[in-house]
């Protein structure tokens, strides 16, 4: 990564939690400036990324003007493993009303 100081390429998320869109992102280690490409996960609008570089890196949609930011990928696991957890927790207690239903507890 000697030539860049940023390197990214990954999905983005529409507003239903979908994965329909892309970003790739290329900061040159003597730059400032971003450049890359999109798709857009609202209207499948494709482009070219050239912007200056700033963290937390948000850019607008050049056709439907919907704001993608690409989060830090810390914080974006940390929500993943969040969601799943509630996931988990929410089927054990529909289990445990399950089982309560059929011993005839509830």
């Amino acid at each position: 990564m000697g030539n860049f100081k940023y390197i990214t390429n990954r999905p983005l998320k529409d507003k239903s939690g979908a994965e329909k869109g892309r970003i790739q992102v290329l900061v040159r280690a003597n730059s400032d400036r971003a450049e890359g490409k999109y798709t857009c996960p609202e209207c499948l609008n494709q482009a070219n990324i050239d912007q200056e570089w700033l963290k937390p890196f948000i850019l607008v949609c050049g056709k439907c003007n919907a704001k993608l930011k690409i989060p830090k990928l810390k914080d974006e696991a940390k929500k993943e493993k969040n969601a799943e957890k509630k996931i988990l927790e929410a089927e054990a207690e529909r289990k445990a009303k399950e089982a309560a239903a059929r011993e005839g507890l509830v």
